[in-house]
This record gives structure tokens, sequence and C-alpha cells, in this order.
């Protein structure tokens, strides 16, 4: 969505294609972190965005064992936000798609499905979609595949994946918030389990990580079982917990972390978590995948005004987003390994590490790993011809 404001924002003929009917998708990705925020800034259109609903979080906190810290601090950020926005992501796409809609070279239809590739002379030049009026084909000069970790575009394109592993699955939930309660969005790490818990002002966004595979023995110990362990991890929960009234209430995530070995072949392009799908850690997902958009736009925007671009310059994409790709995953690799993975693994009471124990003695610390989840390894940035603030014709 973002791709196809920036691109329609200078005259390119653009299609976006959305299976569902609307954007309504719980517990999708909605961290929205200070990265994107000034991308939103540089188009000039932050001040209606922050016009939505929303939650800031200035700080990261979190309770390992009986110690409560704070993780990460972003009010030292070098940007216009210096806070994490919370925005369910239905609420997000709607936005860029209004904004979008201002251009008349921008194009959105729903309920149509990418089913498989045009490919003639081995490039890509479009797609096959099933949508309620029937088939329908699509010919362009560019085909993006944004649409996710299960990527259909990937996948029929026959992209290789190279998959790094995840020793974690996550339930998301969501439980009332009370005035009584805490009003700050924290991470909950105590023996063998771990909570998270995002504040959306009415109700609570749970995420209760379990180990890898573990989702079917969850619920064969029961719909109580399990509401007993979120009530021990937090216990001013402990009284509302019987809202789970059934499984339904409850969506698994099963956690990848993979990327594309090639993000492209000729005609096509692969981004976001169709190129590289995120841990959950840090939230960082949905924020690569807009570095990504804006990156693809600052590359391929002026040569598409041209023609189609060679896949020399489709790969340059890949070029510029691999090291933060690769460095984040990294990071998020590590910390699963080091951290999650043992405490899911863990029978004892778990005390502070010593590396969180330097984040309480020397306050300033807290700046690093806020500028690694706020900013990214890479933050990019709308050139000057991407920032256009009046519909241009087709």
């Amino acid at each position: 969505m973002m791709l196809g404001f920036l691109l329609a924002g200078i005259g390119i003929e653009v299609l976006v294609l959305e299976k569902h009917g609307d954007f309504l998708r719980d517990f999708r990705g909605d961290t929205i972190h200070p990265s994107t925020l000034e991308v939103m800034y540089e188009l000039g259109i932050l001040p209606e965005f922050l016009k939505r609903p929303h939650q800031e979080v200035p700080q990261l906190a979190g309770q390992v064992g009986s110690e409560t810290l704070v993780l990460a601090d972003f009010t030292h950020l070098p940007t216009h936000c210096r806070f994490l926005a919370f925005m369910p992501q239905w609420d997000f796409l709607d936005f860029l798609a209004n904004q979008a809609r201002a251009y008349p070279s921008f194009h959105l239809k729903m309920r149509a499905e990418v089913t498989g590739l045009i490919e003639e002379n081995g490039a890509v030049v479009g797609v096959r979609a099933t949508t309620p009026q029937g088939p329908l084909e699509v010919r362009a000069a560019l085909t993006v595949g944004a649409d996710g970790r299960r990527s259909v575009v990937r996948e029929r394109a026959g992209l290789a994946v190279l998959n790094l592993g995840a020793p974690m699955d996550v339930f998301w939930m969501r439980l009332s918030r009370r005035p009584s309660d805490p009003g700050q969005t924290f991470g909950r790490i105590d023996m063998g389990r771990i909570l998270v818990l995002i504040d959306r002002e009415s109700y609570w966004q749970l995420a209760f990580v379990i180990p890898k595979g573990t989702a079917e023995e969850v619920r064969q110990r029961g719909l109580k079982a399990l509401q007993e362990e979120i009530a021990r991890l937090c216990s001013f929960l402990s009284d509302r917990v019987q809202e789970l009234r059934d499984w339904k209430d409850i969506s698994l995530l099963t956690v990848a972390v993979d990327r594309l070995q090639r993000w492209s072949r000729p005609g096509l392009l692969c981004i976001g978590d169709a190129a590289h799908a995120m841990s959950p850690i840090g939230g960082v997902g949905i924020n690569l995948a807009i570095q990504d958009a804006v990156a693809t736009a600052n590359i391929l925007g002026p040569l598409l005004l041209q023609g189609t671009p060679a896949l020399a310059d489709l790969e340059l994409v890949q070029k510029r987003r691999a090291f933060p790709t690769r460095a984040t995953q990294a990071m998020q690799v590590f910390l699963q390994n080091r951290v999650i993975r043992p405490v899911l693994g863990s029978t004892r009471p778990l005390s502070l590490p010593w590396i969180l124990k330097l984040l309480r003695y020397w306050p300033f610390l807290r700046r690093i790993p806020a500028r690694i989840i706020g900013l990214g390894f890479r933050p990019e940035h709308v050139s000057q011809r991407m920032r256009t603030t009046t519909p241009r014709a087709a």
C-alpha cells in the first residue's frame, strides 16, 4: 500500500490487489516505529495520521522474575516522533489507501486473490487472480509481491527461501483493561513462560509465547490451564481471564524467520514479509516492510516512468535492503536462541541477567535498544522527487 501510494504520487499507474473484502484482521502487526512515522512526516501526512486513534509509547518496560526495568527509551531519538505508535493495522491500511486515492493513477481492487503469474519469454509480465466477477488477468511493467510470509507470489515464482528457524509460536488474545491497571506496554518473563501485554486503552492485547509446535499440547491441557498461567504471570488479570471463553477467542501465530536468497526475477520483485519473514521480537516487521517500500520507490520510481526496469535495477532494491534485513534477523535469532529458548525450557525462577542490569545502573544505555528498534539498521528517507503533496495525472 505504501509503495502504491508513493508510485502513484509521481504519476505511475498502480493497481493494488487485496484478496479480502476489507482490512479487518485481528492480531496483525501494528507497532508503528519512529522510522515509519518519520516517513509520514516527510510525506506531509503525519498530522492527519496522528488524528487517528492510537497509543503512544515512549518507553518499553519488562519484568524478569520479580524485577521490573525499562528496556528501551525512545525519547532521545533524532526523529519528530519519539515514541512507538500502536494502531490496528486495518486503520493504518485504511489511512494509506485514503491518502493514495487522491491520485488518479492509484487503483485498489478488493476481493482479488492472486493465484498465479503470467510469464512470457522468461519474464513475469503480470498476475492471474480470482474475483467475485470471475477470473482476472493484470499485465504490468513490474509485479511486486508483498503478500506476506505465506506469499503466493514468491511460491509461484520459484524463489528459494532460507529458513533461519524460530523456537516459539505465539497465542494472541485480548482481555479487558481497567483504569487501575498499569499504564504501560510491557513484557513478563518467568519460569518457562513469556507474556507480552500491549495497552489498547479499552483492552489488553496479549501475546502468550509457547515452545515451537506445542500449540495442540497447550490446547489439550485445557483453556482453564491457560487462564491460570496468565493469572500467575500477571496477577492483576486474574479476575478477568474468564473472558477467554473458547479457543476461538485465541489466535495462533506460527512464528517464522526466513528470507529469500534472491528477491527478484525479470519483471518481479518481492518486498516485506514476502522477501523476509521476521520474528515478532521488537515488532519490527511492518516497519521493515515500509522501509522496503520507500527504498523500492526511490530506486525504481524514476525508472518506471521511463518503462520496464531491468533485472539489474530490481536487484538494487535487495542490495540496498539486504544489510538491514540480515542484521535485524541476526539480532532476532540471537535473542531467540540466547533468551527465549532458555526461558521456555526453564523450570526455575529467573533472575535478572547481567546485561539487563546494566540498563538499570546506566539508563543512557536504554538508548541503544531504542535506536535499533525505533530506527533500525538503515532507515530509509523519501527522496525529494517522491515527496509530492498534490495529485498528478497518470
